[in-house]
C-alpha cells in the first residue's frame, strides 16, 4: 500500500452519521424557535464552512460547533450567503 493511499475503514461513515444526527437535532431546535425552514443540510453547510480553510477538526470540536451554534450566528451566515449569491 502506498503512503498517500487512504484506508476507508467505515469510521468516516460513522462520523458523518453522528454529524448528520446532530444537525437534525439542531434544525429541530431552530424550528422550535420559529425558524421552520432550516434544514439539517443548512446547519451542516454553516458548520462545515468553518472548516474550509484548515480542514475538518477532531470529532469533539465538530460536535461542540454544531451543538453550540446559535440561531443568530446561523442567520448571520445565511444572510452573508445570500449577499454572496446576489447579483449587483
Amino acid at each position: 500500500m502506498e503512503a498517500d493511499e487512504q484506508v476507508h475503514d467505515g469510521r468516516e461513515d460513522e462520523l458523518l452519521g453522528i454529524a448528520e444526527k446532530l444537525c437534525r437535532m439542531k434544525a429541530a431546535e431552530f424550528a422550535m424557535l420559529g425558524y421552520d425552514q432550516v434544514t439539517p443540510d443548512d446547519v451542516w453547510a454553516c458548520i462545515s464552512a468553518r472548516y474550509q480553510k484548515n480542514g475538518f477538526p477532531m470529532l469533539h470540536r465538530m460536535v461542540n460547533d454544531i451543538l453550540s451554534l446559535k440561531a443568530t450566528e446561523f442567520m448571520n451566515w445565511m444572510t452573508m450567503q445570500a449577499f454572496k449569491g446576489a447579483l449587483f
